[in-house]
């Protein structure tokens, strides 16, 4: 009866050296991390309506909906001209890679591969709808949002999820008291 009462003393010894071993993030550094994030997404806010939502006249005879995915993606993959390719579809995965790092800083709720995907594309197809129906010379395009979602996706893969992590370190609810530790 000893050794059991020792081993069950043991194991929550050992849990708690786990979480106190983790430094954890202080208030200051928190609200400092958010206020950064913030400011950086006001900055990317601000170069996404540059890029996205400025008329371009000179292409307006150019311009055609995509409603079909995969379709621009091909279009560009079969052109001759492979730094246009890169431009466009790299540029499109890489406008979106600011929201895979910054929406688990600013929104702890939106943590999560299948959140930070849901949310990315939410913004994306409304940033295409204003684009298709307001903007001269701009188009609403799928194939887009796509590519967006897909860099916000490695953005929070690479580094998002860390950063949330640090930020909003996860919380211990009253159920974890009785999980049993793994052996």
């Amino acid at each position: 009866m000893a050794q059991a009462g020792t081993d069950d003393t043991a194991a929550k010894d050992t849990n708690a050296g786990r979480a106190q071993g983790s430094r954890p993030t202080t208030p200051l550094v928190r609200a400092l991390a958010v206020l950064l994030a913030f400011a950086a997404t006001v900055a990317f806010g601000i170069v996404l309506a540059r890029l996205t939502l400025e008329p371009s006249a000179a292409s307006e005879a150019l311009t055609h909906s995509n409603f079909r995915p995969g379709d621009s993606i091909r279009d560009y993959l079969m052109r001759p001209a492979f730094l246009d390719t890169v431009k466009q579809l790299g540029g499109n995965v890489l406008l979106g890679v600011p929201f895979g790092v910054l929406l688990p800083v600013l929104l702890p709720r939106a943590r999560g591969l299948l959140r930070v995907a849901v949310v990315t594309a939410f913004v994306m197809v409304l940033v295409e709808v204003v684009q298709g129906a307001l903007i001269t010379g701009r188009a609403f395009d799928i194939d887009d949002v796509i590519l967006n979602t897909t860099g916000a996706l490695l953005g929070y893969l690479v580094l998002g999820r860390r950063l949330g992590r640090a930020v909003h370190p996860r919380r211990h609810h009253w159920w974890h008291r009785w999980t049993k530790p793994a052996r």
